[in-house]
């Protein structure tokens, strides 16, 4: 079964009911903790990717004219899932394996049936990962394109930018480089730890086509995806928060990776059904 092209509407109700997901899915984690912060940023994100453009097939996941989607920020896989889940590529009793022994969904897994590619986990090495399938596509004539999320701290990584020299080398307009601009990352502001500057505009010198959105409106994010260039590498810097939703999770350094208990947990809950106080 392919997957469905959903509208605004359905894609808006969707971002909903995968942000309570994620929610759930780091208080069943338990004391183990979970990447709140950064799935959180990401919802939209992956929700507007696998529920607009993205072409994957569930009867035939192995088709060589599959997108490929690729995380470089692996600290998104709770809204990931989650996406999967309701799009149909997964089912609710697969996604809540998460790190179960012998579960399928593991923190940084690779599963190429349920289009899950690379396993992620060393920063920068999917980017260049994804690099080498764009080429393999152009090369052989094949029309699919590689989504590469990316973490602005991720940007720190010299492999990036190496990647991305290659890319625009090659020319590589079927490769989408999406960067979760939430200005965090593990142990402080982005800026702070690395001045990143004007992202976009180095992606820009080094020859590709960037749009630069608001990372949680659906509607810019389908645009983007939908309007990308057929000559240049393509990079959309999604501007966002991070544990965007949940009040004492946005712009927290500390949600990069924490435990959420039942207290925590509850609270979070009423803030997304409205109900805090």
């Amino acid at each position: 079964m392919k997957l469905k092209e959903h509208s605004l509407n359905e894609l808006q109700l969707m971002s909903a009911r995968v942000r309570r997901s994620v929610v759930e899915m780091a208080h069943d984690a338990g004391k183990a903790g979970a990447h709140l912060g950064g799935s959180l940023s990401c919802v939209e994100i992956l929700t507007a990717l696998y529920g607009s453009v993205f072409h994957f097939d569930t009867e035939n996941p192995l088709d060589s004219e599959r997108d490929r989607f690729l995380t470089g920020k692996a600290h998104c896989i709770l809204a990931q899932y989650s996406v999967m889940q309701e799009v149909g590529i997964i089912t609710e009793e697969e996604k809540r394996t998460f790190r179960q022994d012998g579960g399928l969904l593991m923190g940084y897994p690779k599963v190429p049936r349920i289009g899950l590619e690379y396993s992620g986990g060393t920063l920068g090495m999917p980017l260049s990962v994804g690099v080498g399938m764009a080429l393999d596509a152009k090369q052989k004539g094949r029309k699919n394109k590689v989504y590469v999320l990316i973490g602005d701290g991720e940007c720190n990584e010299g492999i990036i930018w190496e990647a991305v020299m290659t890319a625009t080398k090659y020319r590589l307009s079927n490769l989408i480089i999406v960067v979760d601009r939430n200005r965090l990352q593990l142990s402080g502001t982005t800026e702070d730890v690395m001045d990143l500057g004007d992202l976009g505009a180095k992606f820009q010198a080094f020859g590709c086509y960037v749009q630069n959105v608001d990372g949680h409106s659906i509607e810019a994010l389908q645009q983007a995806y939908r309007q990308v260039s057929q000559e240049q590498v393509n990079v959309v810097v999604a501007h966002t928060v991070k544990g965007k939703g949940i009040s004492f999770v946005e712009d927290h350094v500390e949600w990069h990776q924490n435990q959420l208990s039942d207290d925590l947990y509850q609270k979070a809950i009423a803030e997304l059904e409205g109900k805090a106080e």
